[in-house]
């Protein structure tokens, strides 16, 4: 093998692993139109998990949130859902499917907040947000609402919510947080 072959080999799989290991976008370089530069995308939110809670209840989120790396100063252009599922001991349930309005993460916490668009519950119209801490099978998540009547979260601003105090069942799924990188002018 010669050494351009050795070079175009190893650029393959540089791309190829890169391109494995979460969502990116391919545009052309200066340098070469045709051949693709990789930019991921400047924060995420993604994954499905249960809530920790011994006294029976189901309680599942699930986010998919995502802020493209042209928007990287604009956490307010976030796009994607989140959707949340709580099912008590007795068997009745709420749930509720949100579109996301703003994504902030910094190392691996991410802030979350999006309006409620379907819901049996009254946050149908609302505001929440939702925190998550991925600790890698060991995440935190908080939500907005703790405390207070859904009446309440309309006031909410966007990209706020509380700490993440609960923790996440064992086993039962994982969130994954990119970390965002804003670009600041330098001066």
């Amino acid at each position: 093998m010669n050494h351009r072959t050795k070079v175009v080999a190893v650029g393959a799989a540089v791309l190829l692993t890169l391109m494995g290991t979460g969502p990116a976008v391919a545009t052309a370089t200066a340098d070469d139109p045709a051949r693709p530069a990789v930019t991921r995308e400047a924060a995420a939110l993604t994954g499905t998990a249960k809530l920790y809670r011994p006294a029976g209840d189901d309680i599942t989120f699930t986010f998919d949130a995502h802020l493209a790396a042209r928007d990287n100063m604009n956490p307010e252009a976030a796009t994607g859902t989140f959707s949340f599922r709580h099912v008590f001991p007795d068997g009745t349930s709420g749930w509720a499917k949100a579109r996301v309005d703003c994504l902030v993460t910094g190392g691996k916490v991410a802030v979350v907040t999006g309006v409620v668009t379907d819901s049996d519950t009254p946050f149908k119209g609302k505001r929440v947000g939702i925190s998550v801490h991925d600790l890698g099978g060991h995440d935190r998540l908080g939500y907005s609402w703790i405390g207070s009547e859904p009446e309440e979260t309309k006031k909410l601003p966007k990209c706020m919510s509380a700490a993440p105090f609960e923790k996440v069942k064992g086993g039962t799924g994982d969130f994954r947080v990119l970390p965002w990188q804003p670009e600041y002018p330098k001066g």
